[in-house]
């Protein structure tokens, strides 16, 4: 596996591949990398065979333009030694893991920001957290350059400002999403489930299960008002959680809809202690 630590060494290895006629895979971290994120990899992998072979490159960077407390960037977790491991079990062929200086250039005064969905729901509660991803996965894009690159489900707001972004910017870069990966008891995967207590880890799995119901509840056709006060009950059942927000929404676009005929998107931010859990669930009426 090539490792690159910048930008230049990362753009000879794409430079050479493509040369070659190898078409690349990107699939961006910020590491503590899990199951979740090997199924990314996988993914990828899936895709390149079916047209005929190529090279994926996982990026592992903790970005700081992400996060809106200094605390919660500090405490994030990292383990580069065992995701390089988990990265050659996995066959990724490259890995890119740039530190903030390679990445941001003093005096930059430049970010891309999707305006309209980067200031909705958990853009709301974390002002300036999607312009930073947006930027730093424009950032990969330009380094990397990919044909495709794959986004986890259980991020989904992310994932549909990724896709506008594409879009809107005419980026030749195919997005491939990936659905989500549980544990055993249901909880979505994610590095932050590693600062849980083991008494909020035990609980947290109540996300999913409020989920589960939602999803049944919206194919039996409840109406939005009992389906959002069911959803906070369940979650309410659970002292241990804090609810941060319940929001169900169109599931192409994020508008918001008042009755449910077409796909929705059911989604939830639940503070266990000090660490926010974001879950996902689309259902169809």
């Amino acid at each position: 596996m090539q490792i690159s630590r910048d930008k230049q060494s990362m753009r000879e290895c794409a430079a050479e591949w493509r040369a070659n006629g190898q078409r690349i895979a990107l699939v961006p971290t910020m590491g503590a990398l899990h199951e979740g994120h090997l199924t990314l990899v996988r993914c990828a992998r899936d895709w390149l065979d079916a047209r005929g072979g190529g090279r994926i490159v996982t990026s592992i960077f903790v970005n700081p333009t992400q996060f809106d407390q200094k605390t919660d960037l500090a405490l994030y977790p990292r383990d580069e030694e065992g995701d390089l491991r988990l990265l050659r079990e996995a066959g990724c062929d490259g890995a890119f893991l740039p530190d903030v200086t390679e990445i941001y250039r003093a005096g930059a005064q430049t970010v891309v920001d999707v305006t309209s969905l980067s200031r909705m729901l958990m853009g709301r509660m974390r002002p300036g957290h999607f312009r930073g991803m947006t930027t730093i996965v424009t950032k990969l894009f330009n380094i990397v350059g990919p044909d495709v690159a794959t986004f986890g489900e259980k991020d989904y707001q992310q994932l549909t400002i990724v896709r506008q972004m594409v879009a809107d910017l005419d980026m030749p870069v195919e997005i491939l999403p990936v659905p989500t990966v549980r544990e055993a008891d249901g909880l979505a995967m994610s590095s932050r489930n590693r600062r849980l207590t083991p008494e909020d880890r035990a609980v947290a799995p109540i996300l999913n299960a409020a989920l589960d119901h939602a999803q049944s509840m919206i194919a039996d056709g409840a109406s939005l008002p009992v389906l959002r006060k069911e959803i906070r009950a369940i979650l309410k059942s659970e002292p241990r959680a804090d609810i941060r927000s319940i929001d169900i929404r169109d599931a192409a676009h994020l508008s918001r809809v008042q009755t449910i005929r077409q796909p929705v998107v059911i989604l939830l931010a639940v503070r266990f202690g000090d660490v926010l859990l974001i879950d996902q669930r689309v259902a169809h009426p």
